[in-house]
């Protein structure tokens, strides 16, 4: 051997725990068989494609062959990493007609342990480790140096396979013994090695996260095949390791290079040392970042919506369920209760507001997104908005959702602005690129987005969100950065009223400072209104003294558990249901009416009925229909549907009141069906709401001022027949006939039963007390008094 040789460094140290490893990594490859057969026999051939170059090794498989092979890789995995890639390829070489050598990749999946972002600690840098967190930021696909061949520029020899250290490294001395050139080198780029090469950001999840912490993120580096397969908002688990690399940012810092060079121009000679950086101590330009071999969606069971929707299958779902799983599904898919149950489960500590839980609950199960024939796409997720008065439990109702659904993200308005809802472009602190940073949207994708303070958001930010609330995507052009990003997201805001208080006798349009954009945007608008009701009053505060006292309500039994709701929900997701031709024409005729009575109404609306509420009944039918695991979209789901949508638009709009029906429109809450109201058999008795509103004040301040004389005369209460009888004669003037005069008394007897049975503002007394509510009285002349707590409208 030549000392000149040794000097250099030819001779390389032989690592014999490496070499071991190899051998034994060859014959578990040759050796491992499943079902007889030889496993990856059939994947080493795939390698032999120009575009493949990674085999995925079950690393349960390696456990079971040989432990210690098992704890040598998961311990020494860095440095054993490159013989265990020199191994595949010798496998594939002598398997194949391989002529040239290859260089092939080994993936490792089902590790056994799973850490979370914060644990990675220095201790596991070089072991492998499997850490799972959501994307945040993803970078552009570069090559990478792996192998250099460079050149020496005194004297042309050629130094092959120089290993780069996460940057360009050049060798450290000329192999050639008589020349001592140690910085003079050019790469030769045809000879050298390159690969596929991207960053990727990750966070940790808001469930994992403490509270009171800055969410902690790690660089993942991924090479070859890995590249492009993850999406910023998608949670993954990445199985590598934690190495630490030269931050070349740090180094290259602006300042740092001229503070240096001032030094040797020997400045003012009193100047004493000042800091470390005086002294010659240098800074440590280093950090951690974690080398990914293989990339895994995060439980593609339930709740990680990780795999494209359209490649999981009811039967794949199956597949994937234990027996007792499945025949929980199929007794849930075959409860009659099924849609109060669950709402009852997933909301049990507010009380009341049902149709709002109903909405939140078909919001989560979601329409069936649809692909035109010209490629538009068609949104099938639902979104709602919450308005209302303070205290009525619109953000309890967020959170829950928030804590509930799979990927679900929680913000607020007023501390949101546009680019952190939607995506932000910002530099990359090395390589000086612009890179997309996902915003709240993004990170929700193929989940829900949770906005609180809707109301409170800069009216450019709202601007931000039409497209994602419509389109599903978000169109970005900032600094010669150009992108369509994909945020399916349903959208579930809650909004305050101008003024802290819904004002029954205004518009929403009035209530609430939205764009009318926004507003045609929300499928379903719910409106919770502070009022004083003993009854629920009471109930209300009785569940919130239970809630304080730590006490489990008995009396509300949770059917279902969140873990089997999250499941069932996850698994009615995969079905498709069709519309049949029934339900297509209750469709087109509940659309009609709505446009009808749109267009009748008093002219003050300011919510239109447009095509977008038709689609709105078109998705909430679906989910009715994947609610019930259906293969099709029935009659009655379109019912559920139409109802639900008019709770929302009814109180939207304040449309005109038909007293005609028996079961008539209450002003804020019933609805008639489009049955009733198709077949009129006489003329309509219709008031607008301004009118209805009017004439009850009116006569509730008469039956007060009549309840005051009564009681200083002591007599008897005014009678409905009185009350009659004083409409008419104070109407009177405006009567010109005895077909008006019936049509007047028929008017008023009406309005009268509606704020009896209705809206409870009027309650009949009988000989046997108080009756309220819908109860029939004995007499067919009951005596009216004012319920003691309604205050009138102005």
């Amino acid at each position: 051997m030549d000392v000149n040789d040794a000097h250099v460094g030819q001779i390389k140290v032989r690592d014999d725990i490496g070499v071991r490893c190899q051998k034994l990594f060859l014959d578990f490859l040759e050796e491992f068989k499943e079902d007889g057969e030889y496993k990856y026999l059939e994947p080493a051939k795939e390698l032999l494609q120009q575009e493949r170059s990674l085999i995925e090794i079950s690393f349960e498989d390696v456990e079971r062959y040989n432990q210690n092979l098992a704890t040598t890789i998961i311990e020494e995995y860095y440095r054993i990493y490159p013989y265990l890639c020199q191994a595949v390829s010798n496998f594939v070489k002598d398997r194949s007609e391989l002529k040239v050598s290859k260089d092939c990749y080994v993936s490792f999946v089902d590790v056994p342990t799973r850490h979370k972002v914060r644990e990675l600690k220095t201790e596991k840098i070089g072991t492998l480790v499997r850490i799972s967190g959501q994307v945040i930021r993803t970078h552009p696909v570069h090559p990478e140096l792996v192998l250099g061949t460079f050149v020496c520029v005194d004297c042309q020899t050629v130094t092959k396979n120089v290993e780069q250290q996460f940057k360009y490294t050049n060798p450290t001395i000329c192999r050639n013994p008589v020349c001592n050139n140690r910085g003079k080198f050019v790469l030769d780029v045809d000879k050298s090695t390159f690969v596929d090469f991207q960053k990727v950001r990750i966070q940790e999840t808001q469930a994992e996260l403490p509270r009171g912490c800055i969410p902690r993120s790690v660089e993942i580096v991924l090479r070859a095949e890995n590249v492009e397969m993850v999406q910023a908002g998608d949670r993954y688990d990445f199985t590598g390791t934690l190495i630490v690399v030269p931050d070349v940012g740090a180094m290259s810092m602006p300042g740092a290079k001229a503070q240096i060079n001032s030094r040797h121009k020997g400045g003012d000679e009193t100047e004493g040392l000042r800091g470390l950086k005086s002294l010659g101590v240098r800074d440590l330009h280093y950090r951690m970042a974690f080398l990914a071999c293989s990339v895994q969606p995060t439980n593609p069971r339930f709740g990680g919506v990780e795999m494209p929707l359209d490649e999981i299958t009811p039967e794949m779902m199956k597949r994937q369920m234990t027996e007792g799983e499945w025949k929980h599904m199929y007794e849930m898919s075959h409860d009659r209760n099924l849609y109060n149950n669950l709402i009852t489960s997933l909301f049990p500590s507010i009380h009341g507001n049902d149709e709002v839980k109903r909405g939140i609950l078909l919001m989560l199960f979601g329409g069936v997104p649809k692909i035109t024939v010209e490629g538009t796409t068609l949104r099938g997720d639902i979104n709602c908005c919450i308005v209302g008065d303070p205290s009525t439990a619109k953000s309890q109702f967020l959170k829950q959702v928030s804590e509930f659904a799979p990927r679900a993200v929680y913000t607020s308005g007023k501390a949101s602005s546009a680019a952190g809802l939607t995506a932000a472009v910002v530099r990359d602190e090395e390589s000086s690129d612009f890179v997309i940073e996902a915003g709240a949207l993004m990170l929700a994708d193929n989940g829900v987005c949770c906005i609180d303070e809707f109301d409170k958001m800069d009216p450019r930010d709202q601007v931000a969100i039409h497209e994602a609330m419509e389109q599903q995507t978000i169109s970005i052009a900032k600094a010669g950065v150009r992108a369509t990003l994909n945020a399916r997201t349903s959208i579930l805001a809650a909004a305050n009223p101008i003024g802290g208080r819904y004002e029954r006798n205004k518009s929403l349009q009035q209530n609430v400072a939205f764009s009318a954009p926004i507003m045609s945007r929300f499928d379903l608008f719910f409106i919770l209104v502070d009022e004083c009701n003993e009854v629920v009053d009471y109930a209300i505060a009785r569940k919130i003294v239970d809630l304080h006292s730590n006490v489990e309500e008995e009396h509300v039994d949770r059917v279902y558990s969140k873990e089997e709701i999250l499941q069932y929900i996850t698994f009615a997701k995969k079905f498709k249901p069709m519309i049949n031709s029934e339900a297509a024409d209750m469709l087109v005729r509940n659309y009609n009416h709505l446009r009808l009575r749109d267009t009748t109404s008093s002219g003050k609306s300011t919510w239109r009925v447009t095509v977008r509420q038709l689609e709105s009944m078109i998705r909430l039918a679906e989910a009715m229909a994947r609610m019930e695991i259906s293969e099709e979209v029935q009659i009655k789901h379109v019912k559920e549907a139409f109802r639900l949508m008019n709770k929302s638009i009814i109180r939207v709009e304040q449309p005109d009141i038909h007293l005609d029906d028996n079961d008539g429109p209450m002003v804020e809450d019933e609805v008639s069906t489009v049955e009733e109201e198709s077949q009129p058999v006489k003329k309509k008795l219709v008031l607008s709401f301004e009118e209805y509103k009017t004439l009850s004040n009116m006569i509730v301040v008469h039956m007060r001022r009549e309840e005051t004389k009564c009681e200083e005369e002591n007599r008897e209460g005014l009678k409905r027949s009185d009350l009659i009888e004083w409409y008419l004669t104070h109407i009177a003037d405006q009567i010109e006939s005895e077909d008006e005069l019936l049509v007047k008394k028929e008017l008023v007897e009406k309005v009268i039963e509606r704020l009896i049975y209705h809206d409870q503002v009027i309650i009949p007394l009988t000989r046997v007390g108080l009756k309220g509510g819908n109860d029939q009285t004995d007499e067919e002349d009951p005596t009216l008094v004012v319920h003691p707590n309604y205050i009138i409208d102005q």
